[in-house]
């Protein structure tokens, strides 16, 4: 009997995602360039399981029933493209290629339309929940020829997460680059949820002298309220975790952090399609100022800051972090719900932001109650541009800023580091306020450069230059936007 699916590259995703297929009852097909690593899975891990290695991709693809789905678990990049040149004289009209890795959703679309054009499917598929969520039930965000999702459907919502009431964390998403585009998102928003955890540790621990043991409870509370979520309890255990000597081990790591890129790339995108990314951007350059371990020694030595020294009701402020944290985190689903959006007009897609939400649930590393929310407020408003606008979440906001604000005024007086909380207020003051100061950002470009303004007594689109200093002229550059 041939396989339902093949699978190449038996990483630790792969190799999960296999098992995971193989659990539901799928026959699967697995070829690695390392034969040594495929003979390693199925012999250890794989052994007595629905799981069968193959030699070569030749072999691979003619064990693979019709129309064949071919999975590839490789790093993103040159790799995919190798691995397609590959695949592709093997392949016969309607066969269908899925890529599960992290590639960049621009690279997803050129392949899709290059499939196409040769009768072949391309899916670009965003698996998120990392080991874990591979083998046990990861969220899945599938784009590309809408073709293919017929045939992918009944193997990727068998593996993917389930809630609620068997719903699976699984659906299509769009045309072309939109799945890994979701995918991208979702890691932005990952970024951002991380910083905010991790400023809210800092002021705990550097303002109010907390320890990792008088934390955990605080997370262990938090992890059962509107904040409970995967991060906060995965926060909440780590806390808790104990080195060989009986010390907390959170303690003995180095304060350097690592990335993947895919932050990088969600901020890139944002300045592309003019998009206020300001939380998930500052959480990007928070990991790039931590990894400057050795100027950062250096610099704390010389440069000198405020005494660090709390005074207040720790009890009350403890909970001031909670709300505050609970703002920014609205704040920086708002900003990847605006990326989004302004993706799905710029690209011509049809995104289902309450389907995304759902599929966010469970089995992904942004999993939380919060997610219902946003399910309901586009339910409500399918057309609703900004989630500050929706009744939940204006409301919600509204009880909690003050928290935020008391928090960052007080790391501010102390000196300590709050960029993406500090972002998360900047955003809301800014998008709440009917007049900023750009008008006289709008003159000054005027000035030096004949850029030309709108005026408050004209109508919109009517564009105006001053000669300010009369050595000007009255010529005006033309009006653009970069």
């Amino acid at each position: 009997m041939p396989s339902q699916i093949g699978l190449i590259g038996v990483g630790v995703m792969g190799e999960n995602l296999a098992l995971n297929m193989a659990g539901k009852g799928f026959t699967v097909s697995v070829f690695d360039a390392s034969a040594a690593r495929v003979q390693q899975f199925v012999t250890g891990r794989g052994r007595g399981r629905s799981i069968r290695a193959c030699p070569s991709l030749a072999a691979l693809v003619d064990s693979v029933e019709r129309p064949r789905k071919i999975l590839m678990m490789v790093p993103a990049g040159q790799a995919v493209d190798a691995l397609i040149e590959a695949l592709t004289p093997l392949l016969m009209p309607g066969d269908i290629l899925i890529d599960g890795g992290n590639s960049h959703f621009s690279d997803t679309t050129r392949r899709t339309r290059v499939m196409e054009a040769q009768g072949l499917l391309y899916v670009g598929a965003g698996v998120s929940g990392g080991e874990e969520g591979a083998l046990l039930g990861p969220s899945i965000m599938p784009g590309g020829s809408p073709a293919a999702w017929v045939s992918v459907k009944p193997i990727f919502q068998a593996i993917a997460a389930k809630v609620d009431e068997g719903v699976p964390c699984c659906d299509w998403v769009g045309a072309e680059g939109a799945g890994h585009f979701v995918k991208m998102v979702h890691n932005g928003i990952e970024y951002g949820d991380m910083q905010l955890i991790c400023e809210v540790y800092d002021v705990m621990r550097t303002l109010l002298g907390m320890t990792a043991e008088d934390m955990h409870p605080v997370f262990a509370e938090w992890s059962e309220g509107e904040l409970k979520s995967y991060l906060i309890e995965i926060t909440r255990d780590i806390l808790a975790f104990k080195d060989q000597d009986g010390l907390p081990l959170l303690d003995k790591i180095l304060d350097t952090a690592g990335q993947k890129g895919t932050g990088k790339w969600t901020v890139v995108t944002a300045l592309d399609l003019g998009v206020p990314l300001t939380l998930i951007t500052e959480s990007v350059f928070a990991r790039v100022l931590s990894s400057l371990k050795d100027e950062r020694v250096l610099a704390a030595g010389v440069l000198k800051g405020p005494e660090i020294r709390f005074t207040g009701d720790r009890a009350a402020f403890v909970n001031a972090l909670r709300g505050a944290l609970y703002a920014a985190k609205i704040i920086s689903y708002t900003q990847g719900y605006q990326l989004m959006r302004a993706a799905s007009l710029a690209f011509g897609w049809t995104l289902n932001y309450g389907g995304v939400a759902m599929m966010w649930r469970g089995g992904c590393i942004i999993r939380s109650v919060f997610l219902e929310k946003i399910k309901q407020a586009f339910d409500a408003d399918p057309e609703l541009e900004n989630l500050l606008l929706d009744p939940f979440f204006r409301d919600t906001i509204a009880g909690a800023q003050q928290s935020l604000r008391n928090v960052l005024g007080e790391a501010v007086k102390c000196g300590i580091p709050t960029p993406a909380l500090s972002a998360a207020l900047a955003y809301y003051d800014g998008y709440r306020s009917a007049n900023l100061p750009a008008n006289l950002l709008q003159a000054q470009r005027d000035f030096f450069g004949a850029h030309q303004y709108e005026r408050v007594d004209q109508s919109r689109g009517s564009f105006f230059h001053t000669n300010w200093t009369g050595r000007g002229g009255d010529t005006a550059s033309t009006v653009y936007s970069a």
